[in-house]
């Protein structure tokens, strides 16, 4: 940046707290981004999980309990929604033209992101100076983009990665491509550029650090949160709820049924279970009467090359008759999925947190999980469910096996998954957030106001 543009900012930056007064405690206004995928998408397919989640109930939240005004921009795909769709009360999404609606897969969108970012400040440009308070940027792609607006409006930027390049590299599952040097340095000039960055677990935080090189006063930990009232026990309670919710699925009530829900793609591991269910089978050929394996998603990511990649496995594996393949479902539906489910497998090769435990947990049902990422802080293990290091199926044989011999884990772990879960509130989340907002806007004020800002 030139020395004219940075006094140009800067200046900018002190007219605007005199006249709006951006030293209060939180912000009025937020942009929100959210560039490669819309809150508005079904999660469990394309691009579109844990994240689009993540940024819908929080900006509900925000808008809810805090009173902060959420208007989150996303490329739009489809010329079938309007520019502008309310999304809640105080949560507006901001449809931005660029690149063509269909066929641009997500590495083809740093391509775009000048049109992207144009876009949102043609949308600033159409309100008076002052419009946005802050600015808070998801994944890498959005990162770009919020570095560049909130250096033109005098803002602060808050960034969330919800993964990380160098993370993911280190950790490649079977057949998954590295992601690209291009993204590892842009995340690098986010991470430097960042007032605030929000990690999922301190473990996230600590790999800012190493990783990237990250200031550690600018990193701080905010558990996400689950949509308490949604994703719950049935009221029924224990065994009963779970009949119920198999009932309402036609799922066999003495089925013994390991779920996997969320995206089909090397990352996740879902063909692990598979392997896992073929296992069991070869030691106890009995259970195959009691065996029901739900696969909840579709495909993503590298798996997109290879969609019919999991049929093909369970084929090979001789448990096709056993395993259904299940399309991406609303959340309450999903719900239901989790409640009927004897336990969730989760046994990816990275989480930045693993919002489906909790979901999975708050509804009562124990989990199987990878060591990995964010999942040790979602799942207590030995309590909640188990905690499997690496990603041996034999391994996540022996867990399940657990549940086959010991029916009442099911019960017990799940009632304790469920008050686990209860510390997990999306209200919680968003007021931790908001103070992180303050901090950042309190912090740039100091040090605008600072003769040597």
């Amino acid at each position: 940046m030139s020395q004219y543009v940075a006094r140009v900012l800067t200046g900018g930056a002190h007219r605007r707290l005199r006249r709006h007064g951006v030293g209060g405690r939180r912000p009025r206004r937020v942009a929100m981004l959210s560039v490669h995928t819309s809150p508005l998408h079904q999660p469990g397919t394309g691009d579109a999980g844990g994240m689009n989640v993540y940024i819908v109930e929080l900006a509900k939240r925000l808008a809810e309990g805090s009173g902060i005004e959420v208007e989150i921009f996303t490329r739009a795909t489809t010329a079938a929604l309007p520019p502008t769709v309310e999304l809640a009360p105080g949560v507006l999404v901001r449809h931005v033209d660029a690149g063509p609606y269909e066929g641009l897969a997500k590495e083809e969108l740093p391509a775009q992101l000048c049109a992207f970012t144009h876009g949102v400040m043609l949308a600033e440009a159409r309100h008076r100076q002052g419009h946005y308070d802050l600015v808070h940027s998801h994944y890498w792609l959005s990162g770009h983009v919020g570095w560049l607006a909130a250096e033109r409006w005098g803002v602060p930027l808050v960034h969330a990665m919800h993964t990380m390049a160098k993370v993911k590299n280190a950790c490649l599952a079977e057949g998954d491509m590295p992601e690209p040097a291009a993204r590892v340095i842009g995340e690098t000039q986010i991470v430097t550029a960042a007032d605030r960055l929000i990690a999922n677990t301190a473990e996230e935080s600590d790999e800012l650090i190493r990783h990237y090189e990250a200031d550690p006063h600018k990193v701080a930990v905010v558990h996400p949160g689950v949509n308490l009232d949604r994703f719950r026990p049935d009221p029924m309670g224990g065994s009963g709820g779970r009949a119920a919710a198999r009932a309402r699925l036609g799922l066999p009530q003495d089925a013994v049924i390991p779920l996997f829900a969320g995206r089909i793609q090397p990352l996740k591991a879902p063909d692990v279970l598979l392997r896992a269910v073929a296992i069991l089978l070869t030691e106890d050929p009995s259970l195959r009467d009691r065996l029901v394996v739900p696969v909840v998603g579709g495909p993503s990511g590298s798996g997109l090359a290879k969609p019919e990649r999991l049929h093909k496995l369970a084929a090979r594996l001789g448990i096709s008759d056993l395993v259904r393949f299940q399309p991406p479902v609303g959340q309450d539906r999903l719900a239901d999925w989790y409640r009927a489910a004897s336990v969730l497998v989760m046994p990816s090769y990275s989480e930045s947190f693993g919002l489906v435990a909790i979901e999975a947990q708050a509804c009562g049902t124990p989990v199987v999980a990878a060591r990995v990422g964010g999942l040790p802080v979602a799942v207590k293990d030995g309590e909640t469910g188990f905690l499997v290091p690496g990603h041996d199926p034999g391994d996540y044989a022996r867990a399940l096996r657990r549940f086959v011999d010991h029916p009442h884990l099911v019960d017990t772990m799940g009632e304790a998954a469920a008050r686990h879960a209860e510390c997990f509130g999306w209200g919680t989340a968003a007021a931790r957030t908001a103070e992180v907002y303050a901090g950042a806007m309190a912090e740039r004020r100091r040090r605008l106001r600072s003769p040597h800002g």
